[in-house]
């Protein structure tokens, strides 16, 4: 799947066409909505790049490949698109494939800026051919773990499926809780009913339940069940990966998917490039964007910039980094290095914890600024 160049007459870009290569999800087992409104984000931006005289009169194309959630799925991927000349790769959403095809970029020098992806350890080794537009891990989870303190929240149990992703933040959650006088409760998915977690937060006497688990299944059954349960009416119910932000989230659960905070990677409200993107991808989406799709067209509008200004050969873009300097749509965009994370890092993406009104599902409330 491409995006072509615009058609004759929508933008001044003309000449060979400028490929970058983009990964996403777009079939199960990934996430399919996540990727549909990453690559809306991503095909918006192209457009606009083209409109604008592309990349120095050439127009910009999109070269597309569905990772399915598939980590060697994706780091074939990045051979094949390399293969085909595209000047980088950009995209994904799921960590554990991020880091697949990050790898992969970095061992054949192919500059990969991942757009949604948070784990900490994308790469192995400090590289300069891997950037990042998405908060790391442990910078967004420990300002959801100072909301749960604010909240008075001490004795807090994550329900959690095998996962390297899902280890990383059970054990930010803790190194963050426990100095603090808080509790991490570990319950695992893999061995526990829906039923049997609610049994547990009982016995251990819980006060939140973090959801560290895929959509939709098992998360939804397991807010069914424990919103259902009357000896957890006070349970906090919380889900700091982000899964209640796109609308299905809403469609499936209705009333019992409000109130559960996450993160959510948007200001308190957009400036004139934010607010203009955000209105063309309400069209284009027929739904609220969500903050995976912002984080599609900052991608673009890095890359642009940086394929003007330094050209099109794939070690003048890594070595660009650095120089980033680009107004996105939710804030100025520059990489720094930051300790404990090997590839170059926007520092930072503002950082929210939201939930869903009860009053109004698909209205969104600010809980905690990170």
């Amino acid at each position: 799947m491409s995006t072509p160049p615009p058609a004759p007459g929508a933008g001044r870009a003309d000449g060979p066409s400028v490929r970058i290569g983009a990964l996403a999800p777009l079939t199960r087992p990934g996430w399919a909505e996540a990727g549909r409104h990453l690559l809306a984000g991503l095909e918006l931006a192209v457009r606009d790049v083209n409109e604008a005289d592309g990349i120095g009169g050439r127009p910009l194309e999109l070269l597309v490949r569905d990772t399915a959630a598939d980590p060697h799925r994706a780091a074939a991927a990045v051979d094949e698109l390399a293969g085909l000349g595209v000047a980088a790769v950009a995209g994904e959403y799921h960590s554990v494939v991020a880091r697949s095809a990050a790898a992969r970029a970095d061992a054949i020098g192919l500059p990969f800026l991942c757009s949604s992806a948070v784990l900490d350890a994308l790469t192995d080794q400090p590289t300069d051919w891997v950037a990042r537009i998405a908060p790391a891990q442990s910078h967004g989870w420990r300002a959801y773990a100072d909301f749960l303190l604010a909240a008075g929240h001490r004795r807090v149990a994550v329900a959690a499926q095998t996962s390297v992703y899902w280890a990383s933040g059970t054990r930010v959650l803790r190194d963050h809780l426990a100095p603090r006088g808080g509790t991490v409760i570990e319950l695992d998915m893999s061995a526990l009913t829906p039923e049997a977690v609610c049994d547990a937060l009982v016995d251990r006497r819980a006060t939140a339940l973090l959801l560290l688990v895929g959509h939709p299944e098992p998360a939804v059954p397991l807010v069914r069940s424990v919103r259902r349960d009357r000896r957890l009416a006070e349970v906090l119910i919380g889900a700091p990966a982000g899964q209640p932000e796109l609308p299905e989230w809403a469609s499936l659960l209705g009333a019992d998917g409000a109130g559960i905070p996450f993160l959510r990677y948007l200001p308190d409200s957009l400036g004139p490039l934010g607010a203009r993107v955000g209105k063309t991808l309400r069209e284009q989406l027929a739904a609220t964007p969500s903050f995976v799709a912002f984080e599609g067209y900052d991608t673009i509008a890095v890359l642009a910039d940086v394929l003007r200004s330094h050209g099109t050969g794939r070690a003048d873009i890594a070595a660009s980094w650095p120089h980033v300097d680009v107004e996105g749509t939710r804030g100025r965009i520059r990489f720094s290095r930051t300790p404990g994370i090997d590839v170059w890092q926007w520092t930072w993406p503002p950082v929210r914890v939201v939930d869903r009104d009860p009053g109004a599902v698909d209205r969104f409330r600010i809980r905690h600024v990170g």
